[in-house]
C-alpha cells in the first residue's frame, strides 16, 4: 500500500502540483482536516430580518443583541425571544449595525442614526449615546476612547472622529477635552475600523495606523499602506493586533505594522472567479476563536452561501456551504435545566448538549439565518476531500482505497484519466466495508481520490492506496 496524506487545498494551483482539489465543508488543522458543524437557531424569530448580532458582557451580566433595518433585539435567556429594544421611534432603514463595547457601555453605529447605547447594569432600551455623539458607519474602542469612522450618513466618509478620555459621551473639540476628529486625506473612503492598543483605518486605497500621542493632536495617523486598501467593509475581523481583510486583489492579515497576503497563490483567485461581485457588499467575516479560524461569508455566483475558511495558526484554508446569512462571534448565556425546555425537547435540539453553547460565558461560532440567531453546533456537514492528480507510474489500476480518518467512516470516490486534457469523471462511491477498506477498480496515469467523511468523525489524515502497474499498448 502506498500512504497518501491530505494537504494544503489551494484551489488557485493546477491539480498536478500535489495539493488537494477540494476541502469542502472542513476546516484546516495541523495535520489534515477536521469536521464543519451545521448551524442550528438559537433564538426565536424577531420580527423583521436580522443582519447582525453582538454580545456584551461586563462582569456576571451577559446580554446577546441583534439588529435588524429598523430595530434593535435583546435575547431573553429564559424564552430564546428576541424583545424589540430600540429607542423610541426605531431606526432609519440600514444595511448594518456595527457594535463595540466601552467598559459597561454596548455602543452600535449604522450610518444613518446617531450613535446609540445600552448600559449593560441598567439599561431596557437603546438610547442616543449622547447629544454630540456622531452618527458613523464604524466604531470601535482604541486605548480609552471611543472612535468612529466614516461620519454623517456619507457626508464625511473619510473622517475619523474620537470621543473625549474616557468620556464616551464628550465628541466636542475643545480646550478642556481631548475629543477631536482627523480627514483622511489620501486613500479614499474610510471602509473599516479596528482597535486596541492601537487603531487600524482601513480606507478603500489606503491604510493608516492610529496610536494615541498625547496633547495637542492626541492621535498620530501613519500610513503603513498606500494603494492597496480594504474594498468591503464586511471582510474586516479582527483577533488580537491582527486585521483581516479583503483587499482588491486578494485576502490580508495586518498586525499594525506590515500587510501578509494570506491568500496570495492559495485562494485569491479562487474566490474572486467563484464570489458574485455584485453581491461583495453582503459579504460578513468573523472568529472562531476555538479552532484559530477567520471565515468570510459570500454569496457566490450559484447565489450559494459560501464560506472561506483559514487557520491563521497553520496557514490552511478550506471551503465551507451554509445556510447562513451573517457570520458572527456570540458569547451566550449560561443555562438552566429549566430554560433548554425553551429550546425544544431532548429529540428536536440539534445542539449537542456537549456544547459550549450550553456552558454559558464562552464564544462560540454564531450568525444569523431570516430573522433568527444560530450557532454553529450542529451535527457534522457533509464533508468532501479531494486529491489532486496522483501519478503512481505510466498506468496504473487502483484497486482499494482505505481512508485514514478518526471516529466515524469514509466512503471513497476515484476519477481516472490517461491524460491531463482528458475530463475528470468521479466513480459510484464505494463504501467502506468491516476492514476499513473501499475496493475501486480505475485505471489511468493519473488519478484523483476524494474521500466522503460520514458520522462522528474528529479527523481526516490520509488513505492508503492499493494499485498496480498496467501495461501500455
Amino acid at each position: 500500500m502506498q500512504r497518501i496524506n491530505l494537504g494544503e487545498w489551494t484551489p488557485d494551483q493546477p491539480g498536478i502540483s500535489g495539493s488537494l482539489t477540494t476541502a469542502t465543508n472542513v476546516v484546516p488543522q495541523q495535520v489534515g482536516y477536521g469536521p464543519f458543524p451545521a448551524a442550528s437557531v438559537y433564538s426565536s424569530a424577531a420580527s423583521e430580518t436580522l443582519h447582525s448580532s453582538f454580545a456584551g458582557v461586563y462582569g456576571s451580566t451577559l446580554v446577546l443583541f441583534a439588529g435588524g433595518a429598523t430595530k434593535l433585539f435583546k435575547f431573553n435567556d429564559l424564552t430564546t425571544a428576541l424583545a424589540d429594544v430600540s429607542k423610541s421611534g426605531g431606526y432609519t432603514s440600514n444595511t448594518g449595525w456595527e457594535f463595540c463595547q466601552f467598559g459597561n457601555i454596548v455602543i452600535a453605529a449604522n450610518d444613518e442614526d446617531v450613535l446609540q447605547a445600552w448600559n449593560l447594569t441598567s439599561s431596557t432600551a437603546f438610547a442616543d449615546l449622547s447629544a454630540s455623539a456622531p452618527v458613523a458607519k464604524f466604531v470601535t474602542v482604541v486605548r480609552d476612547f471611543v472612535v468612529a469612522a466614516n461620519i454623517g450618513s456619507g457626508t464625511n466618509p473619510s473622517k475619523v472622529q474620537w470621543s473625549d478620555l474616557n468620556d464616551e459621551t464628550d465628541w466636542t473639540s475643545g480646550a478642556t477635552s481631548q475629543a477631536d476628529y482627523q480627514e483622511m486625506s489620501d486613500g479614499g473612503n474610510v471602509t473599516g475600523l479596528t482597535g486596541g492598543e492601537f487603531g487600524l483605518v482601513l480606507m478603500e486605497r489606503a491604510i493608516a495606523r492610529m496610536t494615541y500621542s498625547g496633547s495637542p493632536y492626541f492621535f498620530q495617523f501613519d500610513i503603513i499602506s498606500r494603494g492597496l486598501g480594504c474594498i468591503e467593509p464586511g471582510s474586516v475581523t479582527q483577533y488580537g493586533q491582527t486585521t483581516f481583510f479583503l483587499s482588491d486583489n486578494g485576502f490580508y492579515a495586518c498586525n499594525g505594522q506590515t500587510l501578509e497576503p494570506i491568500g496570495a497563490e492559495k485562494v485569491d483567485r479562487f474566490f474572486l472567479n467563484d464570489a458574485d461581485q455584485t453581491a461583495l457588499s453582503q459579504m460578513s467575516a468573523t472568529i472562531d476563536p476555538l479552532r484559530k479560524l477567520v471565515i468570510w461569508e459570500y454569496r457566490d455566483n450559484n447565489q450559494n452561501s459560501s464560506l472561506l475558511i483559514y487557520n491563521w495558526q497553520v496557514k490552511r484554508w478550506s471551503y465551507a456551504i451554509t445556510d447562513a446569512d451573517y457570520l458572527s462571534t456570540a458569547t451566550t448565556p449560561g443555562l438552566t435545566l429549566e430554560a433548554l425546555d425553551a429550546f425544544g425537547t431532548v429529540d428536536s435540539i440539534t445542539t449537542s448538549f456537549d456544547s459550549r453553547v450550553w456552558v454559558g460565558g464562552k464564544a462560540t461560532l454564531a450568525g444569523i439565518r431570516d430573522n433568527a440567531i444560530i450557532t454553529f453546533s450542529g451535527t457534522n456537514t457533509g464533508a468532501e476531500i479531494a486529491t489532486g492528480d496522483i501519478e503512481l507510474s505510466q498506468n496504473s489500476v487502483v484497486t482499494v482505497i482505505k481512508p485514514i480518518v478518526d471516529q466515524g467512516s469514509c466512503d471513497a470516490q476515484i476519477a481516472s484519466r490517461r491524460g491531463l486534457n482528458d475530463d475528470v469523471n468521479y466513480s459510484a462511491t464505494s463504501v467502506q466495508n468491516s476492514d476499513g477498506r473501499c475496493p475501486v477498480r480505475s485505471a489511468g496515469r493519473f488519478h484523483r481520490i476524494k474521500l466522503l467523511p460520514t458520522g462522528d468523525w474528529t479527523a481526516a489524515v490520509s488513505m492508503d492506496i492499493e494499485a498496480a502497474t498496467q501495461g501500455g499498448r
